[in-house]
């Protein structure tokens, strides 16, 4: 989650050396300088995709206090005291809050676990209490281990893992995110008539798990990647050790998900669908942290979108001395693309309108079909499926660049790309007019 700077070399030796790109790099970066900019961006998409009502959305971004299954139920009290006893007895890492610390002593297990993933039930056989114990003490006083030595089972590493995980003040994904994870469960996909069904729509979950894993704090998400990408690979291993990803996540959900001092009771019916979504975690861990293109797109526009947004390292970065001489090429070269990009720009909006006609044309019955279709009635020319989209140039004026103008520019749940101009560009085609924006906004987000 580091911000990386860019330094440009102009020593020929190092020309050939391989550039590494992070395609997350201005996503990185609104985070690190404007965090109420970028939760803003991040939280409301999320609520585009996951129905989060006042109080579990307060909850989310912190204004509340999470209300949790079990807070207020006198059942299992004993087992309740017992696990806040333990986490009262602090070490430098065990039974502390996470920290970066805390991460670097427990990679080590991790580390350790990626060059043993054949042992037979790996996480499941519990290892040697008294070797445990030492393991433990040597990562609370700060020290490295040669956990190659051979003195350790990976039995071993692997049940302390788990025993550091147990003993956090709060699980992995945090209090805040349990409701907004309990509602990835019922993203599923709809029928040809807009009902819902039972199956799995992946790619919203995905999307909705690759969004809320961007506002976690980031020690719980760099220690949530580590673990899930050792848990993936302890999956694709399991005809040797036997752990499949539904077996591990048995293992590991109370750790990543389940709230603190709660039982399998306290969670009932939500304990299936807490589970699969440990399972479906690991599963898709490889995507599960990578911004969303759109993400990636707003971050990059908040800086690159206009000479007023770009800092003034970015614009040594972007006309360095040697380039000077070649701005007369480049502006032709960008306004040949300029006008390539409101040609495809066009040709999506008009494809979006003629799917949105149709979808609406096909829609059951109902006032909203009728109202939906009277607003078609009123622009015949610009939204029928076959006629032509107005392309005469708009006066120019003022774009808004704040995030929330951004967010609303969607056509069919997909966001519409805002591409920069230069001094040069020819003018951009008529964008669709904001009664028509407000006509594809009221569309059913299934579409």
């Amino acid at each position: 989650d580091a911000i990386c700077n860019f330094v440009i070399c102009n020593d020929s030796s190092l020309r050939s050396q391989p550039i590494i790109f992070n395609p997350d790099f201005f996503v990185e970066k609104l985070r690190h300088e404007k965090p109420e900019v970028f939760t803003e961006l991040v939280v409301s998409n999320i609520t585009r995709l996951i129905d989060l009502p006042g109080a579990e959305l307060a909850q989310l971004m912190g204004e509340e206090d999470p209300k949790l299954p079990g807070a207020n139920s006198s059942a299992s009290g004993f087992f309740r005291s017992l696990m806040s006893l333990k986490r009262k007895e602090k070490g430098v890492v065990f039974g502390s809050p996470l920290t970066e610390e805390g991460i670097a002593q427990v990679s080590q297990l991790i580390e350790y676990l990626h060059k043993n993933l054949r042992a037979e039930g790996l996480f499941r056989v519990p290892g040697n209490s008294i070797r445990q114990q030492i393991l433990k003490d040597a990562l609370n006083s700060g020290t490295d281990i040669d956990l190659d030595s051979g003195e350790f089972h990976s039995n071993d590493v692997a049940t302390l893992l788990k025993m550091f995980l147990g003993e956090l003040p709060e699980p992995l994904l945090t209090h805040k995110h349990f409701h907004a994870h309990l509602k990835i469960a019922d993203l599923t996909l709809f029928d040809e008539k807009g009902n819902k069904t039972s199956t799995p729509d992946k790619e919203r979950q995905i999307e909705a798990l690759q969004l809320l894993f961007l506002i976690l704090p980031a020690p719980n998400r760099s220690l949530l990647k580590l673990l899930l990408d050792l848990l993936y690979q302890t999956a694709k291993k399991q005809d040797k050790n036997k752990m499949s990803a539904h077996n591990l996540a048995l293992m590991f959900a109370p750790h990543i998900l389940w709230p603190r001092n709660v039982t399998a009771n306290d969670l009932q019916e939500n304990i299936t669908k807490l589970n699969n979504g440990v399972t479906f975690m690991i599963k898709h861990s490889q995507k599960l942290f990578k911004a969303p293109a759109y993400i990636r797109e707003c971050a990059r526009l908040h800086y690159l979108g206009s000479r007023a947004h770009t800092s003034k390292d970015d614009l040594d970065l972007l006309t360095s001395p040697s380039s000077k001489e070649l701005q007369p090429l480049k502006s032709q070269k960008r306004s040949r693309l300029d006008t390539c990009h409101q040609e495809e720009t066009q040709q999506r909006t008009e494809e979006a309108l003629k799917e949105l006609f149709r979808h609406v044309h096909n829609m059951p019955d109902s006032a909203k079909k009728k109202k939906l279709i009277r607003q078609f009635n009123k622009h015949p020319t610009a939204l029928t499926p076959g006629s032509d989209v107005p392309t005469s140039p708009a006066p120019r004026r003022t774009r808004s660049r704040s995030f929330s103008g951004l967010i609303k520019r969607k056509v069919l749940g997909t966001p519409v790309i805002l591409e920069r101009k230069s001094r040069d560009a020819t003018p951009e085609p008529e964008r669709v007019s904001k009664e028509n924006v407000h006509l594809v906004r009221a569309a059913p987000s299934t579409a």
